[in-house]
């Protein structure tokens, strides 16, 4: 077995690749504290600089412009000049704009660098699944993908908690430079813990590429290897472009579909539940209180789903995933003003909810060969994301024009059921490392992921 990748796919993993896993869910964990620190920072910025809620609430929206921005260019970026530099450089710009955001003077300069925050967040989640993916056994893979993506709910949740103690004693500036100083002690435990992807070295095959293989190969505790494995493809023919070429356009379309209709559910959840149950007569405080258990719920399930994945075949879990969110979501929408209930359903719901965007980056990572994966991730969570900007806007017209909490859950809940569907009709989403050059990637292969994590092509 000469293949590198070979060996890094079927053989055991060691401390180094552990570390590299840990390290992605902790970026993971930036996404989901920067979206509830700015939410915590906003009250102080109205009240300081005395702005109507409108202009306050485009504000909070600035990072997902940029996040749609990064993931589409960003994510491109890392599959043209690697992982590891990709990584460092949106982890710098993520740590300028934390740090130069409590500067900000006006609503006009808070955007700015709220949008450059959104650029490195945008371009690391476009990066890390492929990172996690080739950093990986086959064996782990899906559970491995799924502990990276509960780092979203558990940034969440801590860094929700840490922003509320900052703020008993400073303003809100003080929870934005602690972004900031979380964020750039990243950067150099990237710098010395996270070696280029071999997977990505083996494919592009630039200036001294063996060497670093087996040095990476080394610390991984492999033996090394004789010889570059051939590279499958003509060097810089992958463009962005490839992820729409023949074979691979159904699958990028449909994946970006059931991701769009998913996050619909899952930020329905996530943006509302607080309200809802104020609404329902709680104080504020214990409102919030339910979407910790709604975040808490979340973590659970991306563990739990990981753990699915070496037993179940992935499409059909990630299906049934998905129609039991539409359900427990319909069922939080029916709930009596019960806070213990309300909590429990909030857990459910977030439990399968996130379980379902486990799925989808198992999915990603699978999907896309090397060559085109983080561009593929990139476009598909990009475009994706457009459905958690939709979602809070969509229940709050119904809502508004009172359809009735029990109506609008189910409304809001069908877009994981619709998910499900969608992906019921890829069947050509695999790729196979070993075609020809001639070959378009996933041209005809058809992806199937039984019992132990094992991902077999189908010809």
């Amino acid at each position: 077995m000469n293949d590198p990748k070979e060996r890094i796919d079927r053989g055991p993993m060691g401390p180094l690749q552990i570390a590299v896993v840990a390290i992605t869910v902790l970026m993971n964990g930036i996404d989901g504290f920067d979206v509830l620190s700015i939410s915590f920072a906003a009250p102080g910025i109205a009240r300081e600089w005395n702005v109507p809620l409108g202009d306050l609430g485009i504000v909070m929206s600035m990072e997902l412009v940029g996040m749609v921005l990064g993931s589409f260019f960003l994510g491109g970026l890392a599959d043209r000049i690697g992982r590891r530099p990709t990584l460092l450089g949106c982890l710098s710009v993520m740590t300028l704009g934390m740090a130069l955001a409590p500067t900000a003077t006006g609503l006009w300069q808070l955007s700015l660098w709220r949008i450059v925050v959104g650029l490195g967040i945008g371009g690391i989640l476009a990066c890390i699944n492929a990172v996690v993916a080739e950093f990986t056994n086959v064996k782990r893979r899906g559970l491995c993908i799924s502990i990276m993506v509960i780092g979203y709910p558990l940034g969440g949740t801590l860094g929700g908690m840490f922003c509320s103690y900052l703020l008993q004693h400073h303003d809100w500036r003080a929870v934005l430079y602690f972004g900031a100083a979380i964020t750039g002690l990243l950067i150099p435990a990237v710098f010395f813990l996270v070696p280029e992807s071999v997977h990505w070295l083996a494919k592009k095959q630039p200036a001294g590429a063996l060497a670093r293989i087996n040095h990476t190969l080394a610390r991984m505790g492999f033996a090394p290897v004789d010889a570059l494995p051939p590279p499958g493809d003509e060097p810089g023919r992958h463009s962005a472009a490839t992820i729409f070429a023949k074979g691979m356009l159904a699958p990028t379309l449909l994946l970006t579909l059931a991701y769009f209709l998913h996050v619909t559910t899952f930020y329905f959840i996530l943006k509302w539940s607080p309200k809802i149950v104020a609404d329902m007569g709680f104080a504020p405080h214990l409102a919030g209180g339910v979407l910790v258990w709604a975040s808490l719920g979340g973590a659970l399930g991306g563990i739990v789903f990981g753990w699915l994945t070496l037993r179940m075949e992935l499409k059909r879990l990630t299906m049934v995933i998905m129609a039991l969110t539409w359900v427990f979501v319909a069922i939080f929408g029916r709930t009596s003003p019960d806070l213990a209930q309300i909590k429990l359903l909030a857990a459910c719901a977030g439990f399968f909810g996130n379980a379902g965007i486990s799925g989808l980056y198992s999915l990603l990572a699978v999907a896309f060969p090397t060559q085109i994966r983080a561009t593929g991730t990139g476009f598909v969570i990009g475009v994706g994301r457009a459905g958690a900007v939709l979602s809070p806007i969509a229940a709050g017209f119904l809502l508004q024009f009172e359809a009735g909490l029990p109506t609008v859950a189910l409304v809001m809940g069908t877009g994981s059921l619709l998910a499900a569907i969608v992906l019921f009709f890829i069947g050509s989403t695999a790729h196979s490392e070993t075609e020809p050059s001639s070959t378009p990637p996933a041209a005809t292969a058809s992806l199937k992921t039984p019992a132990r994590g094992k991902t077999v092509i189908e010809r």
